[in-house]
């Protein structure tokens, strides 16, 4: 069936910044431009609510980037990061993520989940079948799950342009599908500060699609 989008249509964006953040750490060596990948996914559409979850550190070095991110009209959603007693370290928001998308889906008729991990499968399955919302997924295609992007009603793949999706994008950039050029005075720039999530390797860029935590 296809995707159907108009200015009318009420929109909720969801976004993992872990995720984001550590693929395209991971597969670029860049950070997000959160602030574009928020225009385009919206496209033009009514934008009821934009959460981003993510974790917070005892040096606080992130805070600047959660006010930016509260500047372009993105809810900021955090927990403390947690430090067990054998050193390990965990930051999951899966089921945070879930439960609100589920709660505000009644008021939506799209929800937008930014994440490439393959966990949410069962909550986009939800919010189509119950919800009875127009589920669309954008993420970095490299690192996102396979069923995940079988089971969304559209996908953006922000690899299709990763000039106009990443900050310090040393590479070229592929032509995306007919969105704003990336020179585009109305694009917004806001991304992480390189140590201000928790660090966490993947020897395997395809890895980082499956991020729930912070090992």
């Amino acid at each position: 069936m296809a995707t159907i989008k108009h200015a009318e249509q009420r929109v909720g964006v969801f976004i993992d910044t872990q995720n984001l953040y550590h693929s395209a750490k991971n597969i670029y060596h860049a950070r997000v431009n959160f602030g574009n990948v928020l225009k385009d996914s919206v496209a033009g559409r009514r934008l009821v609510r934009a959460q981003a979850y993510a974790v917070t550190t005892e040096s606080g070095e992130e805070k600047g980037f959660f006010e930016a991110l509260e500047k372009v009209g993105i809810e900021m959603r955090l927990k403390d990061l947690q430090i067990f007693s054998g050193g390990a370290k965990k930051a999951d928001w899966d089921v945070g993520l879930a439960v609100d998308a589920i709660t505000a889906s009644p008021k939506l008729d799209t929800v937008i989940l930014l994440t490439g991990d393959g966990d949410f499968v069962p909550l986009v399955r939800y919010l189509q079948n119950h919800g009875g919302c127009q589920v669309e997924v954008v993420s970095f295609g490299r690192s996102t799950s396979l069923k995940l992007k079988e089971a969304t009603d559209d996908f953006l793949d922000l690899d299709e342009d990763p000039k106009r999706y990443l900050m310090n994008y040393r590479g070229p950039s592929r032509s995306g599908r007919g969105r704003a050029s990336a020179g585009s005075a109305r694009d917004i720039s806001v991304s992480a500060p390189d140590d201000s999530m928790a660090e966490q390797g993947f020897e395997d860029p395809a890895e980082a699609g499956k991020i729930t935590g912070v090992e």
